[in-house]
């Protein structure tokens, strides 16, 4: 196979950026997208240029630190698989593919199509665990919870964090990667101590970071490689309101007793 990849090259946040042509020649329809990139590098290295910079770990669909905006699709035109999963047979001889990086406030251009992808590790800080001693690991069939929710709470902490979400929606929000996050926890009696305060301070951390609002566009659910729902957005929503208004009563009884 033959392909054209219009690559945007950018050195750094504080730079300008263009787009570059490349012919990737003897692909093999074999190869992921992420050894076809390796090859192209390699050729650019030989002939004295700089290579394209991207972010890649474990290429397993598991770490989700390989994203790139692929054909105008976060991670590629394939659904419900990260960049590193995506294979060169999903295109054609003679294609033309367009790569670009993460676009968003939030995640500024480290180089190339890498970003800075920290403004969600410090959401995650924010309030995305659990602090309070739950006592040690009990046997899987002794927990008290539901399979039905267990199902639900597991196909929340299924989102491996790559910003798909945010890449895919128009105002670059990040609300399907906290809706995750927590309704993961709020879903699991460990999680019930610290739920009022955990999504008051992880909703405020995503509007500090610069993360846009969600306007139902769907577009987080369609590109997400482990395709969580959008159903999590609304428990995140009243999650939310059930939080606020715990604090309100909260300040209430304080102010009368």
């Amino acid at each position: 196979m033959k392909i054209t990849l219009n690559v945007w090259r950018q050195q750094n946040a504080q730079s300008s950026g263009r787009f570059e042509t490349y012919v990737a020649s003897n692909v093999s329809e074999h190869m992921s997208f992420l050894e076809m990139l390796d090859v192209v590098n390699t050729d650019l290295v030989k002939a004295g240029k700089e290579p394209i910079a991207f972010d890649h770990d474990c290429r397993e669909g598991v770490c989700g630190s390989c994203g790139i905006v692929i054909g105008g699709r976060a991670h590629g035109p394939n659904r419900a698989i990260a960049t590193c999963q995506l294979h060169m047979r999903t295109f054609r001889d003679g294609d033309t593919i367009t790569l670009e990086p993460w676009r968003a406030k939030a995640f500024p251009v480290i180089k190339d199509l890498m970003v800075d992808r920290t403004a969600m590790d410090r959401i995650m800080q924010a309030g995305g665990y659990v602090s309070v001693k739950t006592g040690g690991v009990p046997d899987g069939n002794a927990i008290p919870i539901p399979k039905h929710v267990a199902d639900e709470a597991m196909d929340a902490a299924a989102c491996i964090g790559c910003g798909a979400c945010v890449a895919a929606c128009p105002n670059g929000s990040a609300m399907l990667f906290v809706a995750a996050k927590v309704s993961q926890l709020a879903l699991l009696p460990q999680g019930q101590v610290e739920r009022t305060e955990r999504v008051l301070k992880m909703v405020k951390q995503m509007d500090d970071e610069g993360f846009g609002n969600c306007s139902n566009n769907y577009a987080c659910e369609a590109e997400c490689p482990k395709e969580v729902s959008v159903t999590h957005i609304a428990r995140l929503n009243r999650e939310y309101l059930r939080a606020n208004l715990v604090k309100e009563e909260q300040k209430e009884s304080a102010g009368g007793a």
